[in-house]
């Protein structure tokens, strides 16, 4: 399972740990990431993802998975989260 959230693409970063004596290691910076189930709205379920902190505080900023993922950028989204993303998108037609 790769350490990179699943809506919004963020990933290990890296830099150094620097001592007193201005000694560089490397080190990596992890995202801080959870397993959620989000529920759509659009398609009456709910799907886990593997998402960070600061993605879900955005999902609840903009009012739900369908809200994110409406606005969400194609490139930044893993597989799943674009799939889902048709899927709400085929279900608004629809609907509509």
């Amino acid at each position: 399972m790769s350490r990179r959230c699943e809506l919004t693409g963020k990933g290990v970063m890296v830099g150094n740990n620097v001592s007193h004596a201005n000694n560089k290691t490397k080190r990596r910076f992890l995202p801080n990431l959870n397993d959620v189930t989000l529920a759509s709205e659009a398609l009456g379920r709910s799907f886990k993802l593997r998402i960070s902190a600061a993605a879900l505080r955005s999902v609840d900023h903009r009012g739900g998975l369908d809200a994110f993922l409406a606005k969400a950028k194609d490139g930044e989204l893993s597989a799943r989260a674009l799939k889902i993303k048709k899927d709400i998108e085929k279900a608004a037609e629809a609907a509509a």
